[in-house]
């Protein structure tokens, strides 16, 4: 049995959701052949407090994005970040060196851009010769940490994070463009629309609008949702439905689930059947985050894009514009407006993306990187 670890930090749900669709996709494919495990390297090997920084994450990119935009770029400057990542190294490196004995991995896989040198400096120091390949979890805009140039393999999602891992003086050996990795269920075919919308008890005939705030729920969700309400519900007109899903935020889904809508609406908390909402839907409204557009894309769907996080998103909104198969609109009046238009005259419009969308696709993105990092240590 081959063991293989894969390393990641809750920072978002992201790194995990990727870890989680890289761990599933090898067991379904080689079953008790492997076993792969998933650590929080970062919450769980750092010393305290260093630990406690990535619980931060979540409050300061989107309470304060200003203060992560500082704080993102600053990890491009070595004279700031070098002495930072030298230190956790030091600090760290006899608890990072304990997991790897413990775990004896036959292959270490990164889904976190700030894992590498911590782990490679305690495989070096074990002198362990151990296929090590990073996983980028980021679409466009892709930090340099990412990078490291003593990786096997390093998996990127989009054409211009290949060429700036080229830059960063990666072989093409070591790099491959597979695609951003997805859960199991988005390499599957989804069942008709129909079918779909009886099952979850949606209107059959409205066109729908999902819009979510991803696991947390974060965002002007709120506004948003009154704005698409009544803008669609406009003069006792019921022009489209709308499906709302408030990840973890409770405060949230009471919040809607209390008000008076004039159009059919459905409000949900956190969901595992989101591949059935998106092929159920007509488009989708979402901040920047790569998981989302990778998903919505599979599923055909267009993509209105309300916000990013300044950083790692920023390169998603032109992805999205610049291959025709969404918009950018952060005004909650403008993104209701654009919506009713998507739903009556710009219909072809919206056809269109969704073709573009199914055009640019990579529902088979896990299985490829899977099958690639299976190759690696002869299975």
């Amino acid at each position: 049995m081959k063991r293989i670890l894969i390393l990641m930090s809750k920072t978002g749900g992201g790194h995990l959701a990727s870890a989680q669709a890289i761990q599933s996709t090898f067991a379904a494919r080689y079953g008790k052949q492997v076993e792969a495990t998933v650590v929080d390297l970062l919450m769980d090997y750092l010393p305290w407090p260093m630990r406690e920084a990535p619980k931060s994450y979540g409050w300061i990119a989107n309470r304060t994005p200003w203060l992560w935009s500082t704080l993102y770029r600053a990890g491009h400057t070595s004279w700031i970040a070098d002495p930072i990542i030298e230190a956790t190294v030091r600090l760290s490196a006899t608890s990072i060196m304990e997991m790897f004995i413990h775990y004896q991995p036959d292959l270490v896989i990164s889904v976190h851009p700030l894992v590498q040198e911590l782990a490679l400096h305690a495989l070096e120091r074990l002198r362990a010769r151990i296929p090590y390949a990073i996983v980028v979890t980021d679409l466009a805009t892709v930090h340099p940490l990412w990078f490291h140039p003593d990786a096997t393999r390093t998996y990127v999602a989009s054409k211009s994070a290949y060429r700036t891992g080229v830059t960063a003086g990666l072989s093409r050996e070591q790099l491959r463009l597979y695609g951003l990795p997805v859960r199991p269920i988005f390499s599957q075919p989804t069942r008709p629309r129909a079918e779909l919308r009886a099952e979850l008890g949606m209107d059959p005939d409205l066109p729908a609008v999902l819009l979510v705030g991803g696991g947390d729920g974060i965002g002007r969700v709120a506004v948003i949702a009154r704005a698409i309400g009544k803008r669609l519900g406009a003069r006792g007109v019921r022009a489209g439905q709308m499906v709302v899903v408030c990840g973890r935020n409770k405060r949230l889904q009471h919040t809607l689930a209390d008000e008076p809508w004039t159009i059919p609406v459905q409000v949900h908390g956190f969901v595992n059947n989101m591949s059935d909402w998106m092929s159920a839907s007509d488009c989708i409204v979402t901040k920047a985050g790569p998981g989302t557009i990778a998903e919505s894309l599979i599923r055909g769907l267009p993509i209105l894009l309300s916000g990013y996080i300044p950083g790692q998103e920023e390169g998603n909104v032109p992805y999205v514009l610049d291959n025709e198969v969404g918009i950018f609109a952060s005004e909650p009046a403008a993104i209701a407006s654009q919506v009713a238009r998507w739903f009556g005259s710009e219909r072809a419009t919206l056809e269109k993306m969704a073709a573009n969308a199914r055009q640019l696709a990579n529902p088979d993105s896990t299985e490829n990187i899977v099958n690639d990092l299976a190759n690696l240590i002869y299975l």
